[in-house]
Formats: structure tokens, sequence, C-alpha cells
């Protein structure tokens, strides 16, 4: 019997194959992974883990045994440079060929370059692993200036950990504010004012030229993520950004489903094609990819809407839902955007198709009912 082959063993990967082993399949799993650590999440590389103040094996989704102990053949370290779909096979760097019975990919994103600053001269990194975290954090101190480029959620991130580590942070954005298409410019604008009372430069609506590097300790570029879906077009699957998949996160050939950072979704509840880059999503489709990879139940499709947090200084914040950016949407804020705990809606067509709230902890499932209801 042919083993569930898993290629990408991140977040979403490792999930996959845990819902598979909970859910009573008890077939081969084989899960393979480019990086040399067992499968860990990826947002303390941002926050706890970039702050110093977690350590790196609480990022683990498994304790590294578990593995073993469930029977997935996990191989770290292991390359995929090729997927036969007709032969039904994966091929390694090494040269090993593996057949697979149904396949998951979860190859995840990878950060978008910018020649600007890799050519500038001046030490540079993007963060996706934990060498990245820890390439960031060493130059994080008194003494020491970062420039990043792109007030996104990773580059806001870095710069808050930089600045309670006492790092001179300055960070170029192109748009007129942080945060800007995501958030509309009422809520972006808070976030703005959050990073300059914390002492950060921060450089809207201005391009970054090779000038603005010079002296950095080091150049955080932090300009968006592309899907890593180059072994999938290859192989001559659908792509179009990211992995085209269905509603049930099948992909267009049988047998192999995409999920997380990868998976061009088309969403039933949203009628429209979405890619999610977070944490949540990683989770909830790798779920239901498992229960559909098993198959002998009606397909599962997957609905749940977007979800995503942050942490910056002092202010946490969750959000859910989804307001497109074609749409004619309206910002209702409750509360002071200056206090301590606030409240924002979207709402698009007279009711709410997205909310967030700061420092209200328990807050979010009611906000999630409020979805697809006129604000109340």
């Amino acid at each position: 019997m042919n083993p569930i082959v898993v290629v990408g063993a991140g977040l979403a990967g490792a999930t996959a194959v845990t819902a598979l082993r909970e859910g009573g399949h008890d077939g081969p799993l084989v899960l393979l992974g480019a990086e040399s650590h067992p499968p860990y999440e990826r947002p303390p590389l941002s926050k706890g883990y970039l702050l110093g103040n977690d350590p790196f094996e609480s990022a683990f989704v498994h304790e590294p045994q578990w593995y073993a102990a469930h029977d997935i053949d996990l191989r770290t370290g292991a390359f995929v440079t090729d997927l036969d779909l007709g032969r039904k096979s994966v091929s390694l760097l090494d040269g090993t060929e593996i057949a697979y019975d149904k396949l998951l990919l979860a190859t995840g994103s990878r950060p978008r370059r910018l020649p600007l600053a890799d050519d500038s001269g001046v030490p540079t990194a993007y963060l996706r692993t934990v060498e990245d975290s820890d390439r960031i954090r060493a130059a994080f101190g008194p003494g020491h200036r970062i420039v990043i480029i792109g007030a996104g959620w990773i580059g806001l991130e870095v710069a808050a950990a930089a600045r309670a580590a006492g790092t001179e942070v300055t960070v170029f954005e192109v748009a007129e504010l942080p945060l800007l298409r995501v958030l509309g410019p009422r809520v972006a604008q808070a976030f703005a004012d959050l990073h300059r009372a914390h002492g950060v430069d921060l450089r809207l609506g201005t391009a970054v030229s090779a000038a603005d590097l010079a002296g950095a300790t080091l150049v955080v570029v932090g300009v968006g993520v592309a899907p890593d879906a180059s072994l999938a077009q290859r192989a001559g699957l659908a792509v179009d950004n990211g992995v085209l998949v269905d509603a049930t996160l099948r992909a267009s050939h049988p047998g192999v489903y995409a999920v997380g950072d990868i998976a061009n979704h088309d969403h039933p509840l949203l009628r429209r094609r979405v890619r999610v880059e977070h944490w949540d999503t990683a989770i909830e489709q790798a779920k239901v990819a498992a229960h559909n990879l098993v198959g002998g139940q009606e397909a599962e499709a997957y609905d749940r809407l977007p979800y995503f947090f942050t942490d910056q200084y002092d202010l946490g914040m969750e959000y859910v839902g989804y307001a497109a950016a074609d749409a004619d949407t309206e910002v209702v804020v409750q509360g002071d955007l200056g206090a301590e705990q606030w409240r924002a809606y979207w709402v698009s067509g007279g009711v709410v198709v997205a909310g967030m709230h700061v420092n209200e902890w328990g807050a979010i499932d009611e906000i999630r009912e409020q979805i697809g209801h006129p604000l109340a």
C-alpha cells in the first residue's frame, strides 16, 4: 500500500498528518520537509521568539519523537524536485523516488526579493525561517540601526521587537499608511500612531533608495510573499497565484490537494477565490484536507472565514472575515482608537463582512457571529 505523501513539513503539513492519525487513518504517511528542523509554527519568528521571550522548541508542532511514535515517516532536509502525477511519484534531490496513493501539497510561500536591498552592500535579511529570525535578533540592541522596507504585518512586528530591544528603527512604506490596503485609512492610522509613539522613524508614501540604507546594521525586507507553487506548476497542475483548488481543497488532478499559503481556494461562502497567508488557515485547511484525502464520506467543503492576529508592543489584535478591496466597504469604529480597547467592523451591502478587536480578549467569537448580519 502506497502512502499518503505530504510535501511541506510546516504547520499545515504537520497538522494534516496529525488529523489523519487522530481521524483513525492507519495507513502509511510520509511527511517531507526541506528544512532541517521538525515542523514548527512561524508566527513566533516575528513575535515571542524574535523578542527573546520564548524558546524555539515552544514553536514545534509536536515534540520530535511524536512522529515516529505515530508511525509517520518524517524526513527533514528532504528537498522535493519533481512530481509525476501520472506515475504518482515524488522525486527528491538525493535521487529518492516515493510512490504515493494520495498527495497533499503544503509548500507554503517565499519572501518576495528586493534587488535594491540585495545589491546595496548592506547586510539584508528576509523573515521566513528560524535562522532568519536569529539573524534579525542578532542585530538588535542599543547602538544598532535596522531599516525595514515594508510596513505590513511582518515589518511592523519586527519593528516592535527591535524597539523593545532598544534598537533604532526606520521603516519605509510606499503607501500613505501602514496596512492601508488591508485596514483602510482610519484603522491604519492607529498603527502609524502606535509605532511613532514607540520611537519608530516611520517614513510613509516614500520609495526607499540605496542611500537610505547606508549605515544600517541590517536591512529587513518585508514586501510580501509569493506562493511556492513551482512544483505544482511543473507537474501540470492548474496554477494562478497559487495552486487552484476547489471548495474541498482538491487541485486539478484526482487525489491531489493543496492547503495553506499555496492554496488559491474557491471559497463557498465568500463566492470568490482567496489565498490566505495566515496561521489559522494553515491549521484549519489541513484538517479539512485530511478528511477529504481518506474519502469514505462525503467531501467536506472548507468554508471557514479568514482569521489572523498580531502582537505589537502592548497592542494585541484579532481580525476575522474578508473585506474585499474591490467592494464598497465602510469601516465603523466602536470606541476610541487611542484607547486601550476598541473594535472595528467592515460593512458592505448593509452587512458586516469583517471585524477586529484590540486588546478585548474573548471578543473574537462575538465578532465572528456578526459576520453576514447588519451591524448591531
